[in-house]
Protein backbone atom coordinates (compact mmCIF):
# COMPACT_ATOMS: atom_id res chain seq x y z
CA UNK A 1 0.00 0.00 0.00
CA UNK A 2 2.78 2.26 1.02
CA UNK A 3 6.65 2.81 -0.32
CA UNK A 4 8.66 5.63 1.08
CA UNK A 5 11.70 5.44 -1.12
CA UNK A 6 14.79 7.74 0.81
CA UNK A 7 12.12 10.56 1.43
CA UNK A 8 13.83 13.89 2.83
CA UNK A 9 11.84 17.23 3.32
CA UNK A 10 13.90 20.28 3.92
CA UNK A 11 12.57 23.59 5.26
CA UNK A 12 13.79 26.90 4.21
CA UNK A 13 13.34 30.40 6.14
CA UNK A 14 15.58 32.91 4.52
CA UNK A 15 19.03 31.65 4.54
CA UNK A 16 18.37 28.87 7.24
CA UNK A 17 17.82 24.75 6.10
CA UNK A 18 15.62 22.57 8.62
CA UNK A 19 16.51 18.89 7.67
CA UNK A 20 12.88 17.34 9.04
CA UNK A 21 13.57 14.14 7.27
CA UNK A 22 16.74 12.79 6.50
CA UNK A 23 16.07 10.14 3.34
CA UNK A 24 13.35 7.82 5.13
CA UNK A 25 12.55 4.42 3.27
CA UNK A 26 10.19 1.94 4.71
CA UNK A 27 6.75 0.06 3.40
CA UNK A 28 3.77 -0.84 4.60
CA UNK A 29 1.54 -3.64 3.17
CA UNK A 30 -2.16 -3.24 2.94
CA UNK A 31 -3.87 -4.69 6.25
CA UNK A 32 -0.95 -3.99 8.68
CA UNK A 33 -1.70 -2.00 12.02
CA UNK A 34 1.71 0.32 12.03
CA UNK A 35 2.39 2.92 14.59
CA UNK A 36 5.58 5.57 13.77
CA UNK A 37 6.87 6.57 16.51
CA UNK A 38 9.30 9.70 18.20
CA UNK A 39 9.89 12.40 20.38
CA UNK A 40 8.89 16.85 19.69
CA UNK A 41 10.82 16.89 17.06
CA UNK A 42 11.48 13.59 15.71
CA UNK A 43 9.92 14.58 11.72
CA UNK A 44 6.88 12.20 12.29
CA UNK A 45 4.59 15.02 11.77
CA UNK A 46 6.36 16.06 8.75
CA UNK A 47 6.48 12.20 7.63
CA UNK A 48 2.43 12.04 8.59
CA UNK A 49 1.47 15.22 6.46
CA UNK A 50 3.65 13.24 3.29
CA UNK A 51 1.45 10.01 3.72
CA UNK A 52 -1.49 11.59 3.89
CA UNK A 53 -1.18 13.72 0.68
CA UNK A 54 -0.93 16.64 2.88
CA UNK A 55 2.64 17.72 1.65
CA UNK A 56 5.55 16.06 -1.02
CA UNK A 57 8.91 15.18 -0.28
CA UNK A 58 11.81 17.76 -1.14
CA UNK A 59 13.74 14.83 -2.45
CA UNK A 60 12.83 10.81 -2.67
CA UNK A 61 9.86 8.86 -3.80
CA UNK A 62 6.36 8.48 -2.12
CA UNK A 63 4.05 5.38 -3.67
CA UNK A 64 0.70 5.32 -2.57
CA UNK A 65 -0.93 2.37 -3.78
CA UNK A 66 1.52 2.09 -6.58
CA UNK A 67 0.81 5.79 -7.73
CA UNK A 68 4.33 8.11 -7.06
CA UNK A 69 2.14 10.76 -5.24
CA UNK A 70 4.67 13.32 -7.13
CA UNK A 71 3.22 12.95 -10.35
CA UNK A 72 -0.48 13.65 -8.69
CA UNK A 73 -2.30 16.45 -9.56
CA UNK A 74 -3.53 18.71 -6.71
CA UNK A 75 -7.20 17.64 -7.94
CA UNK A 76 -5.94 13.91 -8.10
CA UNK A 77 -4.24 14.50 -3.97
CA UNK A 78 -7.24 16.20 -3.11
CA UNK A 79 -9.30 12.73 -4.72
CA UNK A 80 -6.78 10.66 -2.73
CA UNK A 81 -7.59 12.74 0.94
CA UNK A 82 -11.39 12.39 0.18
CA UNK A 83 -11.99 9.16 -0.97
CA UNK A 84 -8.96 6.60 -0.13
CA UNK A 85 -7.43 8.16 3.51
CA UNK A 86 -9.50 8.72 6.76
CA UNK A 87 -7.75 10.96 9.21
CA UNK A 88 -8.42 10.76 12.88
CA UNK A 89 -6.74 14.09 14.99
CA UNK A 90 -6.10 14.47 18.82
CA UNK A 91 -8.50 17.63 18.62
CA UNK A 92 -11.37 15.55 16.89
CA UNK A 93 -12.55 18.34 14.65
CA UNK A 94 -15.95 17.64 15.04
CA UNK A 95 -18.60 20.50 14.66
CA UNK A 96 -19.67 21.23 18.63
CA UNK A 97 -23.03 22.76 17.67
CA UNK A 98 -23.84 19.84 14.93
CA UNK A 99 -25.48 16.04 15.92
CA UNK A 100 -23.08 13.13 15.73
CA UNK A 101 -24.39 11.56 12.51
CA UNK A 102 -24.19 15.40 11.29
CA UNK A 103 -20.78 15.30 11.79
CA UNK A 104 -20.44 11.62 10.12
CA UNK A 105 -22.61 12.39 7.61
CA UNK A 106 -20.53 15.82 6.51
CA UNK A 107 -17.93 13.92 4.08
CA UNK A 108 -20.46 12.10 1.95
CA UNK A 109 -22.26 15.69 1.74
CA UNK A 110 -19.50 16.73 0.66
CA UNK A 111 -18.69 13.87 -1.91
CA UNK A 112 -21.85 14.40 -3.31
CA UNK A 113 -23.81 11.33 -1.95
CA UNK A 114 -27.22 11.35 -1.76
CA UNK A 115 -29.38 11.59 1.40
CA UNK A 116 -30.51 8.26 2.19
CA UNK A 117 -27.07 6.71 1.10
CA UNK A 118 -25.15 9.17 3.20
CA UNK A 119 -27.41 8.36 6.30
CA UNK A 120 -26.70 4.59 6.13
CA UNK A 121 -22.97 5.00 5.66
CA UNK A 122 -23.06 7.30 8.85
CA UNK A 123 -24.79 4.86 11.12
CA UNK A 124 -23.22 1.74 9.69
CA UNK A 125 -19.98 3.76 10.89
CA UNK A 126 -21.01 4.58 14.48
CA UNK A 127 -22.29 1.35 15.22
CA UNK A 128 -18.45 0.17 13.34
CA UNK A 129 -17.06 1.99 16.39
CA UNK A 130 -19.28 0.74 19.53
CA UNK A 131 -21.79 4.57 19.52
CA UNK A 132 -25.71 2.88 19.20
CA UNK A 133 -28.57 5.22 18.14
CA UNK A 134 -28.76 6.43 21.53
CA UNK A 135 -25.91 8.59 20.04
CA UNK A 136 -27.18 9.33 16.74
CA UNK A 137 -28.66 12.20 17.88
CA UNK A 138 -26.42 13.92 20.81
CA UNK A 139 -24.52 17.29 19.93
CA UNK A 140 -21.35 16.71 19.58
CA UNK A 141 -20.36 18.65 23.10
CA UNK A 142 -22.55 16.76 24.87
CA UNK A 143 -20.45 13.78 24.54
CA UNK A 144 -17.14 12.38 26.87
CA UNK A 145 -14.14 12.64 25.13
CA UNK A 146 -14.00 9.65 23.90
CA UNK A 147 -17.09 9.22 22.49
CA UNK A 148 -15.36 12.19 20.49
CA UNK A 149 -12.84 10.81 19.45
CA UNK A 150 -15.06 7.60 18.03
CA UNK A 151 -17.16 9.92 16.54
CA UNK A 152 -14.25 11.49 14.66
CA UNK A 153 -13.24 7.62 13.72
CA UNK A 154 -16.72 6.95 12.30
CA UNK A 155 -16.46 10.11 10.15
CA UNK A 156 -12.70 9.01 8.74
CA UNK A 157 -14.09 5.54 8.28
CA UNK A 158 -17.58 7.12 6.55
CA UNK A 159 -15.88 7.01 2.98
CA UNK A 160 -14.70 3.84 3.56
CA UNK A 161 -11.01 4.41 3.19
CA UNK A 162 -8.12 2.15 2.43
CA UNK A 163 -5.93 3.94 5.18
CA UNK A 164 -6.69 5.53 8.72
CA UNK A 165 -4.27 7.80 9.75
CA UNK A 166 -4.05 8.80 13.37
CA UNK A 167 -2.00 11.56 14.44
CA UNK A 168 -2.09 11.31 18.43
CA UNK A 169 -5.14 9.88 19.09
CA UNK A 170 -5.56 9.22 22.40
CA UNK A 171 -3.24 12.65 23.15
CA UNK A 172 -6.13 14.32 24.71
CA UNK A 173 -7.83 11.43 26.91
CA UNK A 174 -6.93 9.61 29.53
CA UNK A 175 -5.33 6.67 29.86
CA UNK A 176 -8.66 4.68 30.39
CA UNK A 177 -10.11 6.33 27.91
CA UNK A 178 -7.64 6.19 25.62
CA UNK A 179 -7.37 2.03 26.03
CA UNK A 180 -11.12 1.90 24.54
CA UNK A 181 -10.65 4.25 21.44
CA UNK A 182 -7.04 1.76 20.70
CA UNK A 183 -8.89 -1.16 21.20
CA UNK A 184 -11.05 0.30 18.32
CA UNK A 185 -8.36 0.71 16.02
CA UNK A 186 -7.34 -3.20 16.78
CA UNK A 187 -10.60 -3.73 15.90
CA UNK A 188 -10.94 -2.26 12.71
CA UNK A 189 -7.48 -3.76 11.91
CA UNK A 190 -8.25 -7.01 13.08
CA UNK A 191 -11.70 -7.83 11.98
CA UNK A 192 -12.49 -5.35 9.26
CA UNK A 193 -8.57 -5.53 7.70
CA UNK A 194 -8.17 -1.84 7.51
CA UNK A 195 -4.74 -0.29 7.12
CA UNK A 196 -3.90 1.42 10.33
CA UNK A 197 -0.80 4.02 10.74
CA UNK A 198 -0.25 5.60 14.11
CA UNK A 199 1.18 8.33 14.55
CA UNK A 200 2.36 8.49 18.86
CA UNK A 201 5.53 9.90 20.81
CA UNK A 202 4.03 7.17 23.77
CA UNK A 203 5.37 3.82 24.18
CA UNK A 204 2.59 2.31 25.47
CA UNK A 205 0.69 3.62 22.63
CA UNK A 206 2.70 2.10 19.78
CA UNK A 207 2.93 -1.25 21.53
CA UNK A 208 -0.75 -1.69 20.64
CA UNK A 209 0.72 -1.63 16.73
CA UNK A 210 1.41 -5.09 15.59
CA UNK A 211 4.73 -3.42 13.81
CA UNK A 212 6.67 0.03 15.23
CA UNK A 213 8.77 2.60 13.27
CA UNK A 214 10.61 4.56 15.44
CA UNK A 215 12.03 8.22 14.16
CA UNK A 216 14.55 10.64 15.76
CA UNK A 217 15.98 13.68 14.03
CA UNK A 218 14.25 12.91 10.87
CA UNK A 219 15.83 9.34 10.82
CA UNK A 220 14.19 5.75 11.04
CA UNK A 221 16.21 3.60 14.21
Amino acid sequence: MIEAKNISKIYKSGNMETKALKGISFSIKEGEFVAIMGPSGSGKSTLMHILGCLDTPTSGKYFFEGKDVSQLSDDELADIRKNRIGFVFQSFNLLPRATVLRNVVLPLVYAGVSRDKREKQAKTALQNVGLGESHFFHLSNQLSGGQMQRVAIARALVNNPSLILADEPTGNLDTKTGEVVLDTFHKLNSEQKRTVILITHELYVAKHAQRIIRIRDGEIL
